[in-house]
């Protein structure tokens, strides 16, 4: 108020004794007014990043990023700015998971993996899962990735609003050509004991392609954290706290966001780099 009466043409001095403000304390606040906020740029362009990911970063991705584009800031400062402008990633509880196991229908592999989810050699560990997620019209939408354990680059996958065992076999004959093509290692592909992991045209296939098949012993998510951990990642930041949308809609923003995962969404410990810049670049390296 005083500060407006002032730029009416009011003398301060009587504006000051109107208002019941000190003078020295009408001068302090002006100089705060004008001093000029010291991390202004890095908020501006922490703010961009946090909402060019859609809010689905954290301090630690976000200094990544700020280190992979040449800048020097520690990411103590990253998570204080954040906390002072509210930015922060929304956290939602996790569903319960798609079952697909009914039993011992066919054969069951040995645990080949045994947890050891980290390999240096690409295509040599894949996993693989079936994830369902609800729709508008009680429909639902069924999700199957195949990843590889090397760079965590998801290399195929099907969607369908049927579970059915083409909707799986989809997806690893495309990764075979992947395979066939570039794999410079045997391949071992590891699953749950699911009915379509089972069954014998999944496992012909395999072994046809001279393939390892392994498998998670019954009811042991651990054995398949990695592909757990995706299914994590994936509904926590694109459809968990959402309104439902229908059956099309919602394969077209799993289709973005699988392109988004592998091509731009950095992970730390691939040293600040998506899965696909983190292959290019080793492949690069290794040439």
């Amino acid at each position: 108020m005083a500060f407006e009466l002032k730029e009416e043409g009011f003398k301060l001095k009587d504006v000051l004794e109107i208002v019941g403000i000190p003078e020295a304390t009408y001068h302090y606040h002006v100089k705060q007014l004008q001093k000029e906020d010291p991390d202004r740029e890095w908020k501006e362009i922490i703010t961009e990043i946090f909402q060019k990911h859609e809010g689905r970063y954290g301090y630690r991705r976000i200094c990544l990023e700020l280190r992979g584009q040449g800048y020097i800031i520690n990411h103590k400062k990253v998570q204080r700015i954040m906390s002072e402008l509210g930015l922060k990633c929304v956290k939602f509880t996790r569903k319960s998971r798609y079952q697909s196991y009914k039993g011992t229908i066919g054969k069951v592999a040995k645990n080949r993996l045994n947890r050891r989810f980290n390999t240096s050699i690409r295509l040599q560990k894949l996993v693989t899962d079936v994830t369902e997620f609800k729709c508008t019209e009680n429909q639902k939408l069924y999700l199957s990735p195949i990843m590889d354990l090397y760079n965590g680059e998801i290399i195929s996958f099907g969607l369908s609003n049927r579970p059915t065992l083409d909707f799986v076999l989809e997806p690893l004959i495309e990764a075979l050509g992947t395979i066939t093509n570039e794999a410079e290692y045997r391949t071992t592909i590891h699953s749950d004991q699911g009915w379509h992991y089972q069954h014998k045209t999944w496992v012909k296939t395999l072994k046809k392609n001279n393939i390892f098949q392994s498998m998670s012993r019954k009811a042991t998510c651990a054995d398949n954290a990695a592909m757990e951990n995706f299914f994590g990642v994936l509904k926590q930041e694109m459809y968990y706290g959402e309104e439902l949308v229908s059956y099309e809609e919602l394969k077209k923003q799993i289709v973005e966001y699988i392109d988004y995962y592998n091509n731009k969404r950095i992970k730390v410990k691939l040293a600040g780099l998506s899965p696909i810049q983190y292959r290019i670049q080793t492949s690069q390296s290794a040439a």
